[in-house]
């Protein structure tokens, strides 16, 4: 089960981030990731109190720093994709998000993956390499994927320390922290969207939502350097997606990286 929760995580992720990337093109990239944290905090505010789980101190500390990388991961992601290509910004800012959490899981938390599970983690981040490579004079908006990945390595790390009897609280407090986090930029902008574009910020903000607590589920089923590298495989839906509805066209590269992530999961899996 660990294993189809981190996917199902990766899925909603890369919905959310094709979704509120588009919507950011719109509108201010800060306005539109406000919207999406308010709204990931009204659904996680209405399923925290119903499910089990106890809130503790220490799984609204955890879920309070995850909710800090989230919104500034998600303001340097949107920024990044109004200036670049989508399918370049969202796979640089996996890469970070995946390789630190990972490792921080080998070397701090005593993880000991399978020899399967370990050459799917080898194997993924080239090839999440070789899916954001684009050619000459489309790097746009890599420097804000790159910082956007420090601060989704944080999310990550910090939710998976959580522990299982706190439920949904920790996801709660991200929600909390992440839209004050964002608050300060998106006012700035003093220019609402229009109900379109804001209820679509709010499904983005859903959809991301539901990425974390899905991602949470894994970590409590599976070690936290495998469910990590299964969820930053999110990156492949924007670039299918962008081929398929954008139109962007693809190179050998990204065909090359796009196998070598399929291979991943099932090395993983097999994990």
């Amino acid at each position: 089960m660990g294993a189809a929760f981190a996917l199902t995580s990766a899925l909603l992720y890369g919905i959310a981030d094709v979704t509120g990337g588009l919507l950011s093109r719109r509108a201010g990239f800060a306005i539109v990731a406000l919207l999406g944290q308010a709204g990931g905090l009204v659904l996680t505010a209405v399923l925290a109190p119903v499910l089990p789980g106890t809130a503790t101190s220490a799984g609204f500390a955890w879920g309070g720093l995850s909710g800090l990388g989230t919104g500034i991961g998600m303001v340097f992601l949107y920024r990044g994709i109004s200036r670049g290509a989508m399918s370049v910004v969202v796979p640089v800012s996996a890469v970070g998000g995946l390789a630190i959490p990972a490792l921080a899981g080998v070397v701090l938390l005593g993880d000991r993956p399978s020899g399967p599970a370990v050459a799917g983690m080898v194997l993924s981040v080239p090839a999440l390499a070789l899916v954001s490579y684009r050619d000459r004079g489309t790097e746009g908006g890599v420097a804000d994927g790159l910082l956007a990945s420090v601060a989704i390595a944080v999310q990550y790390f910090a939710l998976a320390q959580a522990g299982p009897e706190t439920g949904l609280w920790p996801v709660l407090a991200g929600r909390i922290t992440a839209t004050l986090a964002v608050l300060p930029m998106a006012w700035r902008t003093r220019r609402l969207p229009g109900a379109r574009i804001t209820a679509g910020a709010v499904a983005t903000g859903w959809s991301a939502t539901l990425a974390l607590v899905a991602y949470l589920l894994a970590t409590r089923e599976q070690l936290l350097s495998i469910a990590v590298v299964l969820s930053s495989l999110y990156p492949a839906i924007p670039v299918l997606l962008g081929l398929t509805v954008l139109r962007e066209r693809v190179n050998s590269a990204q065909v090359t990286g796009l196998l070598g992530a399929g291979a991943a999961i099932v090395l993983l899996t097999l994990g």
